[in-house]
């Protein structure tokens, strides 16, 4: 039986983590978890309970009644969110909760929150997970870590076409905006900044085709459970 390993998957927002770690988990049978769509569903219960950032701080126990879980469609190849059982895969994505993911982000009871459910998902290794923290703070004794990154401008590119692409109208220079906000919150925060782990793989996917980032990090995921395989 080859060797199960945890891959994290780190770096800036609309960077193409998603994609890249479900065809690895494909790949490799592996579990895919999306680590940003559970903060976008925390921060969608946060707005929709009409909760402030101080009540959240103040009585943590306002996020014992959520529950968040992933299904696989079939039909789309794709891993949809569902929050408390309702499937909240669009709503996340939007500009509503796009603005204010970064600010609950940086809440400590909400990454403490996340971060034990994370880390019981990973214990028996076999799962594939992206964030910000994910090779830092979550799993950092991850047997592979990957820090994506790519320009502000290709980034907000590629997340303009996905939201359009699902429906979602909105202007370019509004998601370039927002992009550039959350770099700069997401790196500053107190409660675990977005760092590149000191034994991490930069991927800097500015001219590759997802194709070429499946092809590379495959090869790198499979090298690493065959080193394992044969110690």
């Amino acid at each position: 039986m080859s060797e199960k390993i945890n891959i994290a998957i780190d770096g800036h927002s609309s960077c193409g983590k998603g994609t890249l770690a479900k065809n690895l988990a494909k790949e490799l049978g592996y579990l895919f978890i999306d680590s940003g769509a559970m903060y976008r569903a925390v921060t969608l219960y946060i707005l929709n309970e009409g909760l402030g950032l101080e009540e959240v701080e103040q009585d943590p126990a306002v996020l014992g009644n959520i529950k968040i879980t992933f299904e696989f469609d079939p039909v789309r190849s794709y891993y949809e969110t569902f929050l408390n059982g309702v499937n909240v895969e669009n709503e996340i994505r939007s500009m509503r909760v796009s603005k204010f993911v970064s600010p609950v982000s940086t809440l400590k009871v909400v990454r403490d929150f996340l971060v034990t459910q994370q880390q019981n998902i990973g214990k028996d290794k076999g799962v594939v997970m992206d964030g910000r923290d994910i090779g830092t703070v979550v799993f950092p004794d991850a047997e592979l870590k990957i820090f994506m990154t790519a320009s502000a401008e290709i980034r907000a590119k590629r997340r303009y076409e996905e939201l359009e692409k699902k429906g979602v109208h909105v202007n370019y220079q509004e998601v370039l905006h927002n992009i550039k906000e959350r770099d700069h919150m997401d790196s500053t925060r107190e409660e675990s900044p977005l760092a590149k782990a000191e034994d991490a793989i930069t991927l800097d996917n500015s001219s590759m085709t997802k194709d070429e980032q499946a092809r590379l990090s495959l090869s790198w995921a499979r090298g690493v459970i065959k080193s394992l395989a044969s110690s």
